[in-house]
């Protein structure tokens, strides 16, 4: 039988390439219909994809889901703020969440939901493990921002599991996609023409490919994959590394105040990135996939440096240009 798959936060950069993606696969593959939704228009052509312009932060998210008869949800509208509408991120996030499972609680006809989750739920601290298991917690807590979010959005998830344990869930926890077509904090940081750095410190950073990551919730849509699982490029890639490669300035700022002080540059450099990033940029965050390929079944095909790298071809002509031709 041919799903009829809702996806949330289709405004969003990947949520919209994901839609339109998903939507051309067709019947074919099991795809009956794609349904978008978002308070936005989404930036680009949706093709195939029935959009609908509404909050899920509402009860007419759970008339959509009627409507439509969806069986999937698929729900990737849970985000780092967004330019232009940055002070209604935590609501969007933890109270659209709340209501949009509610909706799939009152509803008969889903059976599956799954969450597009962010490593951002270990948040950085001094004292992390080498590598994250899905089963770690915090090490230092989160203390707010997007990590705070993502880990109160997962609570939800879990307690709707419990109160309607025959809908199979799937939790993806992605490290940050690096793509020129994609809107994440990273991207923005490694497109600015100055880097500011932590002085004394040189953090291991992991990436998604978009591919991977496109792949990865296809098979959780058309195949039953329940769990939670990491989903990152293998290896990792000091702030250090990324800098020279890239050809780029570094600003050494001191651990206190880093977060109002990087933000400052970044803007004066005509960028931003959110001010809870900086603990990531202090300490970096490394996660284990080995679940992904032996309980999942998916083998990511991209390293962490093989994405990055890639990234950077894509950006460094707009970046030599910025810094006058330096390589």
């Amino acid at each position: 039988m041919a799903r009829s798959v809702l996806v949330t936060g289709v405004a969003g950069s990947f949520a919209s390439l994901f839609a339109r993606r998903l939507a051309d696969l067709g019947e074919g593959a099991g795809i009956g219909k794609v349904v978008g939704i978002d308070t936005m228009l989404p930036p680009g052509d949706l093709g195939g994809v029935k959009f609908v312009r509404a909050d899920i932060r509402t009860p007419v998210v759970g008339k959509v889901i009627a409507v439509e008869d969806v069986d999937t949800v698929v729900h990737l509208d849970v985000n780092p703020p967004r330019r232009g509408r940055a002070g209604g991120a935590k609501e969007l996030n933890v109270i659209g969440t709340m209501q949009l499972l509610a909706a799939c609680q009152r509803s008969a006809t889903v059976h599956k939901f799954i969450l597009g989750s962010s490593t951002a739920v270990y948040g950085s601290s001094p004292r992390d493990p080498a590598m994250f298991t899905e089963s770690l917690l915090a090490r230092d807590g989160v203390r707010g921002g997007f990590p705070k979010d993502i880990v109160e959005v997962e609570s939800y998830v879990r307690g709707f599991a419990r109160r309607r344990p025959e809908v199979l869930i799937t939790t993806l926890r992605a490290a940050q996609i690096l793509h020129p077509s994609i809107d994440t904090p990273l991207a923005t940081y490694f497109s600015s023409p100055v880097l500011p750095a932590v002085m004394g410190f040189d953090p291991r950073l992991q990436f998604t490919d978009l591919r991977d990551a496109f792949a990865v919730l296809e098979q959780s849509i058309l195949k039953d994959r329940p769990g939670t699982f990491n989903i990152a490029g293998d290896g990792v890639v000091l702030l250090s590394q990324a800098a020279r490669r890239l050809g780029r300035p570094v600003i050494p700022l001191p651990p206190i105040g880093f977060a109002t002080a990087s933000r400052r540059v970044l803007r004066a450099a005509g960028s931003d990135i959110p001010p809870d990033l900086h603990r990531l940029l202090t300490y970096g965050r490394v996660v284990d996939t080995s679940a992904l390929r032996d309980i999942f079944g998916y083998e990511l095909t991209r390293s962490s440096m093989d994405t990055f790298d890639e990234f950077r071809e894509s950006v460094r002509p707009g970046i030599m240009s910025a810094v006058g031709g330096r390589a």
